[in-house]
């Protein structure tokens, strides 16, 4: 424990009351030592002055976000500072003259959500090694197919074509097939085709001489060159001229191609990856894709969902956005409201994963830090989709301090965090709700609808 108090005596006399109930504390007088004490040592919970020299009782609650939960003891006349403070991620506080009694019941309190947090990181790390693979995440059967696809695929030198919506990962599939291969300490080169004008992709793709073009001024490498040894990801193949499926058709039966304004014939070892949302099979038809080249990229075809069509991943998509964004924003968030999930499972995702990430990014942006993702924090579209609905509610999903849960239904994912947060309590019904983020009214409501008896 960490107590930071600038009067010598409340000092004391803290540290005194709290080393007779076993903790080990560590008292500093001002906000540096506070915050110094911090970098060096690994502290459980701090209890500190709001107002106090070298460093106020803000700069400490900043220093231990994300570490440990923060106490704040403040004058009666710096109330509305400290309310502040509680929606800058402060755990809570105490007016003065303390009351010890109070003040023990809150650090009891505190460090059950600490153990709580621990608990969820390591339930965080068996639900990734069960839902994950290779940077993905996905606990649908579709998605524990594809990777088990990835894990045949990745050892062989075979042509991958991995087929997808916009913003489906395709090239996180494709990440996660070089990762695994032999070659995974060989070069790993991606190139967009859509995104290069036909006249350039040729040189692009195979390098060019000195002069052999207008603005040629030296000689230069290509991609396949440049990942000779490794892999090669031609993302948006569909968007390839005619012209140039030829030669790529070359290079991939042959390792075999010659620069443009060459004659020398280079031989290359690449794995190729092919990636693109177009049905090829229809631009076959429409005469824009060779039908030879589609047989040699296709010889293991990975074929993506959309979102829509794997919901029961969003939960785990959410989590992991949220924690992602929240880390680098410094911000710590209770948890994601109820409503909010049921929003985003409900969405239809037309810019899938993609644009789940961004709307995740925005809801951090747009939610203030020590309290939950709510409904009014999600991009319109959202928000407003499928009619009613509001923030408030159960956290049911990422933070530091929220009830993280497993695979569940939403109705057993209320069920279950309900139940964990009763057993953390001891059967208190106030301080469980106030830790789930609910009135107590609604979680006598929720207790009697899931069937939830009081243990005697």
């Amino acid at each position: 424990m960490l107590i930071a108090e600038d009067d010598a005596t409340g000092r004391e006399t803290l540290v005194e009351a709290f080393s007779e109930r076993g903790y080990r504390v560590i008292g500093v007088e001002d906000g540096g030592g506070a915050c110094e004490a911090l970098g060096r040592e690994e502290v459980d919970v701090v209890i500190t002055d709001l107002v106090m020299p070298e460093g106020d009782g803000m700069k400490v609650l900043q220093e231990a976000a994300g570490q440990c939960p923060v106490i704040l003891i403040t004058a009666h006349g710096t109330i509305d500072y400290a309310v502040q403070a509680m929606k800058a991620g402060a755990f809570d506080f105490v007016a003065k003259p303390v009351n010890l009694g109070h003040l023990f019941a809150l650090v009891e309190r505190a460090l059950q959500m600490r153990v709580m947090a621990r608990e969820n990181e390591q339930l965080r790390a068996r639900v990734g090694e069960r839902c994950g693979y290779g940077g993905m995440i996905g606990k649908t059967a579709a998605m524990q197919g594809i990777f088990q696809q990835i894990k045949q695929v990745a050892p062989t030198d075979t042509t991958v074509c991995i087929l997808g919506e916009s913003g489906t990962g395709k090239e996180l599939v494709a990440n996660a097939i070089h990762e695994h291969s032999r070659r995974a300490d060989k070069p790993f080169v991606k190139v967009n085709c859509a995104a290069i004008a036909e006249t350039l992709l040729e040189s692009e793709l195979f390098g060019h001489e000195k002069g052999s073009f207008t603005g040629a001024m030296k000689q230069r490498k290509g991609r396949f060159e440049l990942a000779d040894g490794g892999t090669l990801l031609l993302d948006e193949i569909a968007e390839m001229s005619p012209a140039l499926q030829a030669k790529l058709l070359r290079v991939l039966q042959e390792q075999t191609f010659e620069r443009v304004g060459g004659n020398e014939t280079l031989k290359v070892d690449v794995r190729v990856i092919v990636a693109t949302n177009a049905d090829l099979r229809e631009r076959i038809k429409q005469g824009t894709f060779r039908e030879d080249l589609y047989y040699r990229v296709s010889v293991f075809p990975i074929v993506l969902p959309p979102l829509r069509e794997r919901k029961e991943d969003i939960p785990l998509l959410v989590d992991h956005f949220v924690r992602q964004y929240a880390a680098g924003m410094q911000k710590r968030f209770s948890g994601i409201t109820a409503a909010a999930l049921e929003k985003l499972v409900a969405y239809e995702w037309p810019g899938n994963i993609r644009q789940l990430q961004n709307a995740m990014e925005r809801a951090c942006v747009m939610a203030p830090g020590g309290g939950a993702i709510g409904v009014e924090h999600l991009p319109a579209e959202v928000a407003e989709w499928g009619g009613a609905g509001g923030g408030g509610g159960m956290g049911v999903a990422s933070g530091a301090d929220g009830v993280q849960l497993p695979d569940a239904t939403m109705d057993e994912l209320e069920r279950m965090a309900i139940e964990q947060a009763l057993a953390r309590c001891a059967g208190n019904r106030t301080a469980a709700a106030k830790l789930l983020n609910i009135g107590t009214k609604t979680l006598y409501r929720k207790m009697e609808r899931y069937g939830i008896k009081e243990k005697k």
